[in-house]
């Protein structure tokens, strides 16, 4: 059986998942929300960030970059990204 695409299987894009994230951030950073709305929100937000970077791993794994050589032959190798400085990982210290 074909293995079905995220959202085939009723689960969101990765598109509708930033779209939330969005969302998320917007109503956190309005302050018209109260504690317990923001901590349901901000834990919401947590679990799409996860999976959002999951979605983006896989797809990272799936890129290949096409060199060619001195000899004009072509050759595919894995795409590796550059780190960013200060990460998110950073930001909640």
């Amino acid at each position: 059986m074909a293995k079905k695409s995220p959202g085939e299987q009723g689960e969101p894009s990765f598109e509708q998942r930033l779209a939330r994230l969005e969302q998320i951030v917007a109503k956190l950073e309005s302050g018209d929300v109260g504690l317990d709305e923001s901590l349901r929100l901000y834990t919401e937000g947590a679990g799409l960030i996860k999976d959002c970077r999951k979605v983006l791993a896989e797809a990272e794994k799936r890129i290949a970059r096409l060199t060619e050589d001195a000899a004009g032959k072509l050759s595919t190798e894995p795409f590796e990204p550059k780190e960013e400085a200060g990460g998110a990982e950073e930001a909640g210290a």
